[in-house]
């Protein structure tokens, strides 16, 4: 699925999520962990206490993602 279908339906996601009173905290639009061959999107949703947030914003280094390292 091309990167700005996925910027599209975050768009959209975000503002559903918004009006019912959603807030979104944290977001990653991208490819990750695809497979080949497999059209569309999935969008996962969660709730983030303080201990769970600490963890989301903490560095990672795995082959699926990358960050604050």
């Amino acid at each position: 699925t091309p990167l700005m279908e996925l910027y599209l339906m975050y768009n959209s996601a975000r503002k559903i999520f918004g009006n019912n009173g959603v807030t979104v905290t944290r977001s990653l639009v991208g490819s990750y962990v695809t497979s080949l061959d497999m059209a569309g999107c999935s969008i996962t949703l969660t709730m983030l206490d303080d201990e769970t947030t600490a963890l989301w914003d903490a560095p990672v280094h795995t082959a699926a993602l990358r960050w604050g390292m």
